[in-house]
């Protein structure tokens, strides 16, 4: 039987310092022949007692083991490659530990098993005040002795801070470099293993004044050469040195006078160089040991900015020959990209630092020189030019907002700036729009009511744009507008679509934050209109966008853009598009039944006419989803309040004081009538038309109670039909409304629907309520009955209240609550 005791999950720590799993099996110890020793063993579970081997690991006598949390033992079984057990039970945790602890001869009580730990805190404390750590001396033959003690005190705050005073109080670093210098002339290789591993460690120490010397002009590129001689590698080292010296060319685009400025440059480069591509990936014992070099970077880089930022001589000759017409190509580009990367270098500094940086940028002319360099034919100079305008707009779109406004006054729309940035997206060559989806957003930052500022005497927003819609809009819309004539697509390869993705995208932002601008150059222009010829795209995506685009105006609930819709009959490619997308279930399907559902939901009372008056036989087959049942539903509640004035008078009556008991919300027996009410509704359910029939009297009452009561109780009694009599009733209705709705066609290219869709002219009158019509009273879904509840009380229409689905509803109080019928209480208004 397996000793669960044992039962263990190996570990190992992957490249990105996370642990991968590598199995479950079952740990034992014991002498390996083949390794020399005594090893741990562990074989996968899954296998039974001669599982495959997950890991065979010698118990090295100077591996520092871990135990941790009781249940688990770490360890490095090379350079950069950790190990961890993670034990079922406690107890066979510590079998195993004891096994590592009798072969490396230690105290099993130990946590770690290279480090002295049994020793009191007192003891501690009192070390701490002792003498500092003796280093042996720097001799060829002590480098091995030396390359054991570093390693053995990194895993010791306590050694660690010992071995970092030693080496820095006796100027151990330069004679460790002289002994490299040595190895190498006498082509040393255990040696130069072991400088390694010494300068490597040293790293790890992490202390300034230590880097202070190491990256030293005379120090740093003999530092780089101990780091190519990594025992991994063997005999092929790596060429660090050659690839800095003669690969890396530092170039000054503009001479540097200060040479202090120079040399922080240097250093900068060649120990960002360190960071990134020399020393290798940390293992577990090393996290966190290199916060001190980050921080050297840093500051570094601030020295730098602050620096050149104070040089006036240098930024004025930069700009100048940035926007010099005799500058060559290759010179300019030199001098972009600078600018470009002291752009970056400012991303180190605090926000008030990066404030005045970019200020005295802004003073010393850096807009109107971009202006001049994104005006150019080459495309890694514009490149290297949008991403320095991208640090401006991030930073600070305003000053950027004021510049292009102030330049509009002596140029031309086409040599603005922002309208350059325009063309440079309408015109990406990218297959995949790389740089136009940079340009985008930050012309979409650009245009951001949310970062506008707004002051007693001025307001940032109203001024700018009046300029964008004035001077840009008809720029970044010229696409659109010209892929869109005759009202089909010129192009729809996949470039084109991606463009007018993009444009659309930023007219949506436009539509959502922006107000009565967006709003007249969309009814002007008939951009809508335009936008929803692209529902026709092969390109699913630039289709969804135009939906999106719709949507986003739909849903501002606003009755200039409802009445261009309806005047333009703009639901009709809609449609189209959701008959021709067919029974597939796909986005395009989800999104325009959710438009419609949002109509039908919000109760957009004119849209909700237009649509089931014109659109309605195409419509009527869907059954999957009650939406444009429901739409349909709405549409004879509103013919309904518009044929019976009297039932919104009723309405009022309720609402009035005297006859509210109290001011509290409906009882739990009137909202289950309502709710039921509404539910069979949404079913579907036709509603009894109501009769005009003026000569009906109530039953109760006489005078101006009877005048009051009368609508109520007439109401009830045209409710109180039996089957018999509905078609007479709803012939009745037909005939009073005695209007003619216009004949239309509909049929769809791909549909199922025999019918053909061509919008009435402008001049016809769609008239709901006419015979035959969809918007008829009664014509509910697919002709089914008016249904009737029977109750104690005898038979029952169901009543539709005008306004129950209204959000401001006020309440109709009963007297109490009671224990009776729902349709009981309602019945006692008519009595």
């Amino acid at each position: 039987m397996t000793d669960t005791r044992r039962r263990v999950k190996v570990y190992t720590l992957n490249e990105d310092r996370q642990w991968d799993d590598r199995g479950t099996g079952h740990v034992s110890s014991g002498y390996v022949e083949r390794l020399k020793g005594m090893s741990l063993l562990v074989r996968a579970e899954s296998d039974g007692e001669s599982g495959s081997l997950l890991l065979e690991s010698k118990i090295n006598p100077n591996t520092a083991y871990q135990k941790q949390q009781d249940t688990l033992i770490v360890w490095s079984e090379a350079e950069n490659y950790d190990l961890a057990l993670s034990f079922q039970e406690k107890a066979g945790c510590d079998e195993i530990w004891e096994k590592i602890c009798q072969v490396q001869g230690k105290d099993p009580s130990v946590d770690i098993t290279q480090e002295l730990v049994d020793e009191s805190e007192e003891e501690r404390f009192d070390d701490m005040s002792s003498p500092g750590l003796e280093l042996p001396p720097c001799e060829l033959g002590r480098l091995e002795e030396l390359a054991e003690l570093v390693a053995s005190s990194l895993p010791s705050p306590l050694r660690r801070e010992k071995l970092a005073l030693a080496v820095e109080n006796e100027g151990y670093i330069r004679k460790l470099l002289e002994l490299f210098r040595q190895c190498e002339d006498l082509e040393n290789a255990d040696g130069l293993h072991h400088l390694y591993e010494i300068v490597k460690g040293i790293f790890l120490l992490n202390r300034t004044a230590l880097f202070e010397v190491m990256f030293s002009e005379e120090c740093i590129m003999d530092v780089i050469g101990c780091l190519e001689h990594d025992p991994v590698l063997g005999a092929a080292p790596r060429r660090h040195r050659d690839f800095l010296t003669k690969t890396a060319r530092f170039k000054e685009v503009i001479p540097i006078g200060d040479p202090e400025l120079r040399a922080k440059i240097h250093q900068t480069y060649r120990v960002q160089y360190i960071q990134d591509m020399v020393l290798p990936t940390p293992s577990v014992f090393e996290e966190n040991m290199l916060s001190t070099l980050h921080s050297f970077i840093f500051f570094n880089k601030v020295e730098i900015v602050g620096m050149l930022q104070d040089d006036e001589k240098f930024l004025t000759d930069l700009f100048a020959q940035l926007t010099d017409e005799a500058t060559d190509d290759d010179k300019r580009y030199e001098l972009v990209n600078f600018l470009k990367e002291f752009c970056a270098f400012s991303q180190t500094l605090q926000p008030q630092n990066r404030e005045a940086f970019f200020k005295t940028l802004s003073n010393m002319g850096i807009l109107p020189a971009l202006e001049v360099v994104l005006g150019m034919d080459d495309v890694q100079v514009r490149g290297a030019a949008t991403d320095i305008f991208s640090y401006l707009v991030e930073y600070n779109p305003s000053m950027v907002r004021e510049f292009v406004m102030q330049e509009s006054q002596q140029n031309d729309d086409d040599i603005l700036l922002i309208n350059l940035i325009i063309e440079h997206m309408i015109c990406d060559t990218d297959p995949e729009l790389g740089g136009a989806v940079q340009l985008m957003g930050l012309l979409r930052t650009l245009v951001d009511p949310e970062n506008m500022l707004a002051t007693a005497n001025k307001t940032e927003k109203t001024e700018f744009l009046s300029f964008f819609y004035k001077h840009c809009m008809h720029i970044l819309s010229a696409p659109l507008l010209a892929n869109t004539t005759d009202d089909k697509l010129s192009k729809d390869d996949f470039q084109t679509s991606q463009l007018l993705a993009l444009i659309l995208e930023l007219l949506t932002f436009c539509v959502e934050h922006h107000t009565y601008h967006i709003k007249n150059y969309i009814i002007n222009k008939d951009v809508l209109r335009r936008v929803l010829v692209l529902t026709a795209s092969q390109h699913a995506f630039l289709a969804l966008c135009a939906l999106r685009f719709m949507r986003r105006i739909i849903g501002l609930k606003d009755e200039f853009y409802n009445r261009y819709i309806i005047r333009n009959f703009l639901f009709e490619p809609v449609v189209k598009a959701f008959l021709n997308n067919g029974a597939r279930y796909n986005l395009m399907n989800s999104a325009i039944i959710e438009m419609f559902e949002y109509v039908r939901v919000e109760d957009v009372k004119s849209l909700t006419a237009h649509i089931v008056e014109n659109y309605w036989k195409a419509l009527e087959d869907v059954n999957y989803v009650q939406t444009f049942k429901g739409l349909k539903l709405r549409y004879e509640q509103q013919r309904e309040r518009q044929d019976n004035p009297k039932l919104d008078s009723m309405r009022s009556i309720l609402r009035n004081h005297r006859f509210r008991r109290d001011a509290r919300t409906l009882d739990d027996d009137e909202e289950m009538w309502f709710n039921a009410d509404e539910d069979e509704l949404e079913d579907g359910e036709a509603v009894v038309p109501p009769s005009d029939n003026k000569t009906t009297k109530s039953s109760g009452g006489a005078g101006e109670n009877e005048d009051l009561m009368d609508p109520i109780s007439k109401f009830m009694e045209r409710k109180k039909l039996k089957d018999s009599d509905e078609k007479e009733v709803l012939g009745k209705s037909s005939s009073l409304s005695g209007r003619q709705s216009p004949s239309f066609k509909l049929s769809f290219s791909g549909s199922t629907t025999k019918t053909s869709l061509s919008s009435p002219p402008p001049s016809a009158s769609l008239h709901p309520g006419s015979p035959g019509s969809p918007g008829s009273p009664g014509s509910g879904a697919k002709g089914s009955p008016p249904t009737a509840v029977t109750t104690k009380g005898g038979l029952v229409g169901l009543v539709d209240y005008p306004d129950d689905d209204e959000e401001d509803e006020e309440d109709v109080s009963g007297e109490s609550k009671e224990e009776t019928p729902p349709l009981s209480k309602k019945s006692k208004l008519s009595s």
